[in-house]
């Protein structure tokens, strides 16, 4: 299967630069995946999709403010540090910018000598090891100095960074944010739980790769990202319990979709609680086990974030669908507009 079968014509003025300021406003279209028919509704109406007895599925991921700006200790220059894991507790991988004036031994300082690094390896990719010396606690000072991570489609700043994370975040690690999930306000989960349905939440720790475009012609050529997934046992036993009960499991997001499809298609269709890295890479055809329904924003031609849509829905409902959306000027991307899909 090739990569261009997922191309579509997107203006670039579709693709929102700023979050609306009432989460649930933004626009949602609901796609039929058997059908391939279509609805054009406002967030707030999800709740008509869901039915007693189904499970909504989040991730509670967290995102780190994890761009920092620093200068050489030696000569004053600028360089730019962007956290991507941690090895050890003040150990982490990052990469900086620009990448030829950090070598091993080079120490940095960041805000007033609040934060101290020193690189301490290099990685074959071009990253770098670094050392993080500090007063007090790490993420503390991290998120006094540091910026959000916003994906590189967006160039304006966000004012508010609690803006670029979930109502529900929670684990701190990721290096951007589950944006299907951006859209759920507090009351609106708490409307959801009223009329029976049940809230789960899996962790996905989401890394940049899943902004890196696909460099191969061919679909089964790519080679996908890793990413650090949790499942905790009060999780799967409600999974479990719904999938018995002929509930529904709704996915937010493609991120906790790849959590749930990882440890159903290694437990054999059921739940376990699990931790794990996890690079499964979804696209037609694909049999799914865990999910029976998906809510996710509008993503990039050629990504594998619509080949995992694809698979789900059909390449060729989604592709309507996103014809659709782009002759109806929905917003795409993480600040976007989102697509239920039943």
């Amino acid at each position: 299967m090739k990569i261009e079968d997922f191309d579509f014509y997107l203006p670039e003025h579709l693709i929102a630069q700023t979050p609306l300021k009432d989460r649930a406003q933004s626009r949602l279209l609901v796609l039929d995946k058997m059908s391939g028919q279509t609805e054009h509704k406002t967030f707030k109406d999800i709740k008509s999709y869901f039915k007693p007895g189904d499970c909504l599925v989040l991730n509670n991921t967290k995102v780190l403010p994890a761009r920092l700006f620093g200068i050489k200790e030696d000569t004053g220059a600028k360089v730019e540090v962007l956290l991507l894991h941690q090895e050890e507790e003040d150990t982490w991988e990052v990469l900086t910018k620009p990448a030829k004036k950090v070598k091993v031994g080079t120490e940095l300082t960041f805000g007033n000598g609040e934060l101290r690094a020193v690189c301490i390896g290099m990685k074959e990719h071009g990253g770098r090891i670094m050392q993080f010396s500090y007063e007090g606690i790490f993420y503390e000072v991290l998120d006094k100095l540091g910026e959000m991570p916003l994906p590189p489609y967006i160039k304006e700043q966000l004012p508010e960074k609690d803006r670029y994370q979930t109502v529900y975040a929670k684990e701190e690690g990721s290096a951007a944010a589950p944006t299907a999930g951006l859209h759920f306000t507090k009351e609106l989960l708490q409307e959801l739980e009223q009329a029976g349905v049940k809230i789960a939440f899996i962790t996905l720790h989401v890394g940049l790769g899943t902004f890196r475009p696909v460099s191969a012609d061919v679909v089964e050529e790519h080679e996908m990202h890793a990413e650090f997934y949790h499942m905790s046992e009060e999780t799967a036993a409600i999974l479990n319990e719904v999938k018995e009960s002929d509930g529904r499991i709704i996915s937010v997001g493609t991120t906790s979709t790849r959590t749930l499809e990882t440890i159903a298609r290694d437990c054999d269709g059921k739940f376990v609680s699990a931790s794990g890295w996890t690079d499964i890479f979804i696209y037609p055809p694909y049999k799914f086990r865990a999910i029976d329904g998906l809510i996710t924003n509008f993503h990039l031609p050629k990504s594998t974030l619509i080949m995992l849509i694809s698979a789900f829905a059909g390449k060729d409902n989604v592709m309507e669908a996103y014809r659709q959306a782009v002759e109806k000027e929905y917003r795409f991307f993480s600040f976007g507009d989102a697509m239920i899909i039943i």
